[in-house]
């Protein structure tokens, strides 16, 4: 298959916003990138967004049936086409160049081993809007299937790491947006694995708009006024599910602050950084090798305090994505249009040694442009 013109839409469970990225792939190499977008949620947004995975959290598979939840997945779709659009014209591309769009959705709850995962977002919705294929709903096939349904991004990281120049022994990507996840790659054999470690940007994010209104630990500035509770980062690490054996995903709502809620705002904020980079460490253990390097990408890498701990944990290079030359802030929008291409093309998504599933698994729906 030729290389095409692919559209990916991303709005993680950190709640930030939507990310939009262009790239020209043939689903197993990345040919050339092209321009990127965001669009922040309000605070409306998010407060809608918070209270609908509370909903779901109580209703399971009867949430998309809720009037409420129906309005917000219309709603949030309409951002999503206003994302595309603004970067169609940024780009000066028409939309009959576009072969696909890959569009993620919201994740509001994430119960694998219930064979359960709810992204909403209508992608008929959006073809028929945008006049562009749509390709929606990656993780239900797998799922289904028995595995976890994430990460699936792993793919297109193993797609990025062949253009590294340096790109010996065996390395990790490390992605931290609302929950953190990891691939490790070895170079030489084409080994892969991945999983998700822990609370990546979830935990400071609640903390912080609980503590000061603001949603957010800017540059990790509050983080680095604090000091790390050893007693509370001791009880968090005690979650079974940081111990546990992949495949594993996590849900956003698996984790809660009780553990740090008698600490002062910047002691909670440094004790929640420490955690996320405890619990991206002890998952080491899970690898067959342990890496040579770690790229840091999402959100969290913004976070000044969380990667210095970070390097604290490791002896070996840690690098952000952009000093490896990538977009670190359209990364998960990219991977989602590579996915698009690879849905299309009937090529899997995910692996055994990516998500647990029984075999390697397409997935992806196709929504026809009219």
């Amino acid at each position: 298959m030729e290389p095409v013109i692919a559209v990916g839409l991303m709005s993680g469970t950190s709640l930030d916003g939507i990310d939009a990225a262009l790239i020209r792939t043939d689903g197993e190499r990345i040919e050339a990138f092209g321009p990127w977008a965001s669009l922040p949620y309000d605070t409306v947004m998010k407060d809608r967004l918070r209270g609908a995975m509370k909903l779901a959290a109580q209703l399971g598979a009867a949430t998309p049936h809720e009037p409420q939840i129906i309005e917000l997945s219309r709603d949030l779709t309409q951002l999503h086409a206003q994302v595309v659009e603004a970067l169609l014209a940024e780009a000066e591309i028409e939309r009959e160049q576009v072969a696909v769009v890959g569009f993620h959705g919201q994740t509001l709850l994430h119960r694998p081993d219930e064979r359960l995962t709810l992204q909403i977002g209508d992608g008929a919705w959006l073809a028929r809007n945008l006049d562009i294929d749509v390709v929606y709903d990656f993780r239900s096939a797998d799922v289904a299937a028995g595995g976890q349904g994430a990460p699936l991004v792993p793919l297109y990281h193993q797609a990025l790491v062949r253009n590294l120049a340096d790109n010996a022994g065996s390395l990790a990507v490390l992605n931290i947006g609302g929950i953190a996840n990891l691939t490790w790659l070895d170079i030489a054999s084409g080994g892969i694995s991945a999983f998700d470690t822990g609370p990546g940007n979830c935990l400071i994010d609640d903390w912080c708009l609980q503590k000061t209104g603001v949603p957010i630990d800017r540059d990790g500035a509050l983080a680095a006024r604090g000091d790390v509770n050893a007693l509370a980062l001791a009880e968090l690490m005690r979650a079974p599910l940081i111990a546990a054996p992949p495949p594993k995903s996590l849900d956003r709502l698996a984790f809660d602050l009780s553990p740090v809620a008698a600490l002062s705002p910047e002691d909670g904020a440094a004790t929640l950084a420490a955690f996320t980079a405890a619990a991206t460490a002890s998952a080491v253990r899970h690898l067959k090798t342990p890496p040579s390097r770690w790229i840091i990408c999402g959100g969290g890498r913004h976070n000044r305090t969380l990667m210095a701990l970070l390097a604290q944990q490791f002896t070996v290079p840690v690098n952000s994505a952009e000093e490896m030359g990538w977009r670190g802030d359209a990364l998960e929008a990219e991977a989602f249009a590579f996915l698009a291409v690879r849905s299309m093309r009937g090529l899997p998504l995910s692996l055994p040694e990516t998500t647990g599933a029984p075999r390697p698994m397409t997935g992806g729906v196709l929504a026809p442009r009219p």
